[in-house]
This record gives C-alpha cells, structure tokens and sequence, in this order.
C-alpha cells in the first residue's frame, strides 16, 4: 500500500467541527486521538498540522520528501498538544521534528496514516480470516510508502483508551493513543521510526477509565529477561517446518517410529558455576546438550515450557508471552539455532506447551483491558484451585484463535517436532479438583468442558495441518476415552497419551521391598490390559522426581547394589514393554538427588562406578530399541505383543514377546524382580531357533554381577507356556535380559 494510499483513507471530520478549542481537542483526544492529531483542514485550503509530544520542549514540521521547513508548532495544550495551522492547496505530506532533553528526532506523524489492517485481516483475531492471528496482532515490523516503522494491534473490546507505552516515547500513554477498530475490539498504531529491539507494553484504561497496570504484548515474539516485564519488538521468524518431521511424514507413521524421548529443564541440565551459577545459553546448550543426546541414542528432546514466564520456580508452566522463547537463554535467533541444530544430528524437538492455565500477574493476561477477557469471570470456572492460577474462556473465539495459532507457530515458524499438551485432565473436566457446588455444569447438566474438547481437536488439526509429520502428546491422567484418536471419529486428536497408571503402577511396584513384590505382581502386568486402548508414551517424569518424591534411584529398595539392580531391571523392562519412552534428565545416570530446578544435575557422579554404569545402560537401550523394529513397529498394537509368562508372582517373573509388523523379527523380554537368580527356568518360546541375548542389565559393563546366558540359547522341542518349543534360561538377579532370534 502506497503512503498516498494509506493517508487518503484517513477518516474525514467536517470542517465546520475542527477549529475547536485547545481542551475541548483534548476531550476529544481521549475518546478518538485520530480525530484530532495529524493532519486536518479545518476550512478550506486552511489546515492544522496536530501532534502529541508530552516531553518535547519543541516540534517543527518539514516537508517528508524535500526536508523544507513548514514551520514551528505552538504548545497548544500543557498535556503535550502542540499545533502549527497553514495554508495548502493538498493535504500536508510532512515529518515532524521533536526536540527534547536527550536531543532531537524526526519521524513521521503516526497520525498521518490511515486504516492499515483491512477488515478481512481483522476476522483473523477471531480465527475466521485467511493470516493465523499472530500475523495480525502484536508488533510487526513493516514499511508504508516511505515510512519504516512497526504496526502495533492488540484485542481489548472493552478498554476506553489503549496507547502504545515504550524506550520510545518514555513510557508517556499520552504520546501514541491507538485507533479503535470498533466492529472487531483490535486497537492498532503504525509508530513510523520504531525499529526491532525497542522495549514496549499497551497502557490500556478500563471501562471505567481507570489506567490499568502495563500490560505485555501477548503476541510478542520476544520479551526482557525476567524480572523485567517489558516485551520487545522483534520480527516474525521465517516459516521452518521441521526437516525431520516432514522426512518421517513420507516414511511411516509416528507410531511405528522409535520415539525415546529425553526430558530436559534447561536452567538446571548444566550450569557455568565459575559465572555465579548461571544457566547454559542456547549457543551452549547446542554445543553440549545436544551432542550428549545424540550420543545417548534419544530419538527427542522434549523441553519444559520455554515460553515466556515470570516465576522460575514454576519451571515454565506459568506463562506470560505464549509466542516469545524465553529469554533466560538468549534471544530468538539463538533458540531457532539450538533447532536447527538439534535437527542436524538427527534429534526432534518437543515443546511443553500450556493451554491449561495462566498466571494472574499484573503485567500479563489477567482483566487485559479490565474485563475479564481471555480468563472465565466466574472463579468456578477460571480459577485454578491447585494452582492459583488463572484458565482461559476456551468459549471465546478470540482465545482459542490465539491459542491454536500459537499452536501453529511453533511448528511453523520454528519447526518444532511436536507439542506435549500439560493438564490435559484439568481441561476436560469441570469439576477438577473440585468439590460439589464449587463448579458450574455444562449445558447438559454433565462434568465434560465441551469448549475445552472442541479447542483441543482444533489445536490438534491445526497442528497435524500445519506440519505433517508432527506429534501432539497429552498429559492425561484419567480414562478419558479416544485421547489419541483423530478428532473426525470422535476423539481429541492427540498423536499420543502418557501413561499415566503405567507410571504409578511400576513405580510403585519397584519401591517395594523384592519379599514383597509377590504380592503386589499386578502391578507389573494390568498395564497391559488397556495398553493398545491409546497411543502410549511410557514417561518417568520430571513430576516423578520432585516434591518429595525422590528420585528414580532413591525410591529403589535395598543395599547400594541392589538399589542400582532395580534401576538397572527396571529400566530394561521399560524399554522393552510397548509403548514409546520418556526419561526425565538425571535418570540416565541414576541421579541421588531430588531434582532442583535452580542447580546443576549431579555430573561429578559419572565418576562413580554404578552411575557410569546406568548411562551405558541406557544408551545401549536406546540403540537397541531403536535397531530392532520389533521393539518400536507395534508399540501401538495389540499384535506385536504376546505374553509368555505373566503369572509368576511367586518369582516375581515376567516375560513377553514383542514382534515387528511382518512376525519377522522377533525379540523377547524376561525380567526378574528378586534378588535371587533363577537358574534353568523354562518358559516358551514362540519360535524354534537359536536365540541371542542382546541386553543383560546384569552384565559387568553395567556395574552387574556378570549371571546371564553367554552368546544365547537355542530352543528345545519341549512343550512350555503353551508354546510347542521352549528355552533353558539363567535369570540373573534383579535384571532383564532380552533375546532376539536370529535363526532356525
């Protein structure tokens, strides 16, 4: 759009009403500023050249292409109203001189312009336009004619005023008042002179008038390190849909693929302690973190929620600006860099995204133009008990425009592989963590959110259109039926589910004492009764290992050698039981302590034996679940798992087949949960051959006793198990062993 064009759709006022006093413009001022600042012809070929400099001690005007002189505008007004009236044939085209303290500056008049966004744009902050809203809203760096600057808009239907606040114009609300779009509630403002990296907030007065505390943009795409507040300009990243995700789209389906997943807080995965304990940066990270995955044999990195958030201690899950990577690690560029590179060795990034709730602080979302607008007004059903925190009106589209584009975003403008939806449970239902009375039913007189479904199945369309190849994850808790089934059959549409009863079960299992164990053995097996209801991920999570909780080799009974066993057992029964995998960081080498969010892991425990041990361990898994199709093809069906022995509780025994998506290739499971060996147990085998033993968490490498079965076992015509061939074996203590056939 040419300048000509933008300033003739500057809206007209009748002549007749233009010549009104200093005060009366300012009561104008409040209610329209566009009425009354720019350019105006108040009779004919007579014009008023009217600009709103608070801090200025003087403003000139000049001409925009020749720099000619216009004249000098008069003070007109102590609130910062200056006016230079003169005569032309044509509606001025001119920049503006201001004169301050600090120096002089020229710039064009932002009262100059016109309407910018067109309505069709406008029907995006509702999510029924052609652009996703985070390309309407927010500030967006743009030229108009001859003018360089950035676009402000943000939604506030119910504000009396909002201005645009910034290092530009020292944070005085009275230098750029905004034009209201009334139809839509938008507020925009082209600031010409305005360049990337200025701080800025919306100073929004409420219906009553009253100022509200600054807010930050909530579509800014980077924001001031916290605790400073203020979001800052920055251009929309470049379109990047993953080169991985989209490679794995033409290639197989998400749930065939080995997909382990390595869980990572980036504030405490390593900290500079020569530096005061400072976080790594994304530069650091890249060079360390991921190289360290990549050779742990993680298919992903899922990262916990690095939007945006105030309060460190709550590790992200309380976010403030949902677009802005956080600058805790460095500015944007630097985040796209650690995805990039992460893609290059082959790793896929996960984000931790937060749907579910909100913070009310004063700078953030909370009352955004002092309604209650993005959050429900009635606290039955927009306040967090458990939380404090504050949950979006999913009923509202403007709200789920803003949070299914920003679904997309990610995906989209930073080529993510995926999103981990948190909370999904307390979405779903409206009496969560509630007691009766304290929640508001739905339309049926039921408990299900029905406008918190329907935002869930169009964020994960939206996502799977966005980027084919991607994965949505829940975190969900109960049995919610179809989490994990596309939306047109009826369910919410995730790629995935975490087993959540999974988790409990085995941890809980793996607590007890081995005497024990015998009692308490279907722990180890009900997982298996819905376990193809859903597309599971197997996760022992950062949750896990927090709150007193204590960490995964904490919770391990017995001695020193024994609490390493169990780990050690554990973890193979993990990786060769259906179901995609996720390990909290820490985990990988047997972490003592609890997780602590404002530390380093515990590395100088690598030095020890037991821990180097566990880390081989679970970078052998890794590569051996990754190699062996029947250990990830039919992680996700029925048919590619059979049990052989399920009901020895008195040896606390179990063993099952899994199988590739051809019977092929076939690898078996066998774990024993008690300290003592079982020498010659005999169980089925569901195929004759020799069968080679591919993983013994007891081997010596792993700080194991050495017991297992040498190279492997070839199977005898003896009936077991219901099987017509069977093996000898050597269970070792506390360990899982996996045999793979090789040959009949």
């Amino acid at each position: 759009m040419s300048d000509t064009q933008t300033e003739s759709q500057h809206e007209s006022e009748p002549a007749q009403n233009r010549a009104d006093s200093p005060q009366a413009l300012m009561e104008r001022w409040r209610v329209d500023p566009f009425s009354v600042l720019g350019p105006h012809e108040i009779a004919p070929h007579i014009w008023e050249i009217r600009a709103m400099a608070p801090q200025a001690t003087a403003v000139r005007a000049q001409d925009a292409v020749t720099g000619e002189r216009l004249g000098a505008l008069a003070r007109a007004h102590e609130e910062g109203l200056w006016i230079l009236r003169l005569e032309s044939a044509r509606r001025p085209h001119y920049a503006l001189e201001i004169v301050e303290e600090a120096g002089a500056r020229r710039l064009r008049d932002p009262y100059s312009f016109g309407v910018i966004l067109q309505d069709e744009e406008l029907a995006g902050a509702r999510g029924e336009g052609a652009k996703p809203v985070y390309e309407i809203l927010g500030a967006h760096p743009r030229d108009i004619g001859d003018a360089q600057g950035v676009l402000f808009a943000t939604w506030a239907p119910n504000a009396t005023r909002v201005s645009v606040v910034g290092d530009f114009n020292h944070w005085d609300g009275r230098a750029h008042a905004m034009r209201r779009r009334h139809a839509h509630g938008v507020w925009e403002l082209f600031i010409p002179g305005v360049r990337a990296g200025a701080l800025y907030k919306f100073e929004i007065a409420g219906p009553d008038g009253a100022l509200l505390p600054l807010k930050a943009d909530p579509f800014a795409f980077r924001a001031e390190r916290p605790p400073a507040t203020a979001s800052i300009v920055h251009g929309l990243p470049a379109p990047a849909c993953s080169p991985l995700a989209a490679q794995v789209a033409k290639a197989q389906a998400a749930r065939e693929r080995p997909i382990s997943i390595y869980e990572c807080h980036l504030g405490s995965w390593a900290r500079v302690a020569e530096e005061a304990n400072r976080p790594l940066t994304w530069r650091e990270l890249s060079q360390r973190l991921l190289p360290y995955a990549q050779e742990m044999g993680f298919t992903h990195i899922e990262l916990l929620p690095i939007t945006e958030f105030p309060f460190d201690g709550s590790w992200g899950y309380q976010p403030i600006s949902l677009y802005a990577p956080t600058s805790r690690f460095g500015p944007p560029e630097d985040f796209a860099h650690f995805v990039d590179e992460a893609h290059a060795r082959g790793l896929g990034v996960l984000l931790d995204w937060v749907p579910a709730h909100f913070p009310g602080d004063a700078h953030g979302l909370a009352a955004f133009d002092g309604t209650h607008l993005y959050e429900h007004a009635d606290p039955r059903q927009g306040l967090h008990q458990d939380w404090g925190t504050l949950i979006y009106n999913f009923g509202r589209k403007e709200v789920e425009a803003f949070l299914v584009d920003n679904a997309r975003f990610w995906l989209e403008r930073y080529g993510l592989d995926g999103l981990r939806v948190d909370a999904v449970a307390s979405m779903l239902y409206l009496d969560y963590s509630r007691k009766a009375g304290e929640w508001v039913p739905n339309r049926y007189g039921g408990n299900e959110n029905l406008e918190a479904i329907a935002f869930l199945r169009r964020a994960n369309e939206a996502a799977y259109s966005a980027c084919p190849g991607a994965v949505t994850v829940a975190e969900e808790s109960t049995a919610w039926p179809g989490v994990s089934r596309p939306a047109w059959t009826g369910g919410l549409g995730f790629g995935f589910k975490w087993n959540m009863g999974w988790m409990h079960d085995t941890l809980r299992y793996m607590s007890r004492d081995p005497i024990y164990r015998r009692h308490h053995h279907h722990d180890l097996t009900f997982g298996l009764l819905y376990g193809f209801s859903e597309n599971y991920i197997l996760p022992l999570s950062h949750d896990e290992v927090v709150h007193g909780k204590r960490s995964l080799i904490g919770r391990m009974p017995g001695d020193r050698w024994r609490r390493f066993a169990n780990l050690r057992a554990f973890y193979g029964f993990m990786w060769g039981h259906p179901g995609k995998k996720l390990l909290f960081m820490g985990g990988e080498f047997a972490q003592e302590n609890e997780w602590n969010h404002d530390s380093s892991l515990d590395w100088h425990l690598l030095a020890d034996p037991p821990h180097k041990g566990v880390q081989a361990l679970v970078k052998d898994l890794n590569h051996v679940y990754r190699a062996r199709p029947a250990l990830h093809e039919r992680d996700c069906e029925a048919d590619g798992f059979q049990w052989i022995v399920g009901d020895d509780r008195d040896n606390c025994v179990v063993a099952f087949a899994r199988f590739d998506k051809t019977r092929s290739a076939i690898v078996i499971v066998v774990s024993n949960f008690t300290p003592v060996p079982r020498y010659d147990y005999r169980m089925g085998a569901p195929r004759a051959g020799f069968w080679r033993e591919i993983v013994n968490t007891d081997s010596p490498a792993y700080g194991g006793s050495g017991l297992g079965n040498g190279e492997g076992l070839r199977t005898q015509a003896e009936e077991s198990h219901g099987f017509p061939h069977s093996l000898t074996l050597l269970c070792p203590p506390l360990a899982t062993i996996m045999l793979e056939w090789t040959q009949a």
